[in-house]
């Protein structure tokens, strides 16, 4: 069974979570976000050759053309390779463990497994983000030489940490899978 629901960033773009229940032991759980914009890649690169161009007309040095042509191409090499990610999947298989896989634009892929027993608890975590206060999800790891204690937070869905889970300090919020009721599909045959 597979079902997706749309739902946005602190930025307002657009994020998809996607569920797929394989079996009562295995779910996946996807989040894909906005491809990257022909739109903004434009408007960036004018931006840098414009102003690559007017230091050009002053100083009439060509050196300074040549580099921001090539800043904005190892730049553009970089922010796709290492920040712009376009889809996390979240792998739960019950009793074996967690595997998070993280999709870059580039297409390079990233993969943690997390066996179930260093699992000590799932949270949601909070934090302030300009004058929002934002939700995401964290994995709290056990330390293995006291497992009481808590070795490492390990947050889930990074290109989610910016959910849409706005508080602007008044009543106004919006539903979001990470808050209240929402989140309860998520982990609620796992988690109890």
């Amino acid at each position: 069974m597979e079902d997706e629901k749309s739902y946005s960033d602190i930025c307002g773009g657009r994020l998809a979570l996607r569920r797929r229940y394989y079996s009562p032991y295995c779910r996946e759980f996807g989040l894909s976000s906005a491809r990257l914009s022909l739109r903004s890649l434009t408007a960036v690169t004018c931006a840098v050759w414009l102003a690559a161009y007017g230091l050009f007309t002053l100083c009439e040095n060509s050196m300074i053309l040549s580099a921001a042509i090539f800043i904005t191409i190892i730049g553009l090499l970089g922010y796709l390779h290492f920040v712009k990610i376009d889809q996390e999947t979240l792998l739960i298989i019950d009793s074996l463990g967690i595997q998070m896989t993280s999709s870059y634009a580039s297409g390079k892929e990233s993969t943690t497994f997390i066996e179930m027993d260093k699992v000590k608890d799932i949270i949601i975590n909070e934090a302030i983000y300009m004058q929002k206060v934002i939700y995401y999800l964290c994995i709290l790891l056990k330390d293995p030489a006291k497992p009481q204690e808590i070795s490492q937070v390990v947050p889930v869905f990074q290109v989610s940490a910016m959910f849409s889970c706005e508080i602007f300090f008044s009543p106004s919020a919006h539903p979001c899978p990470f808050c209240s009721a929402g989140f309860e599909f998520l982990f609620s045959e796992y988690w109890r």
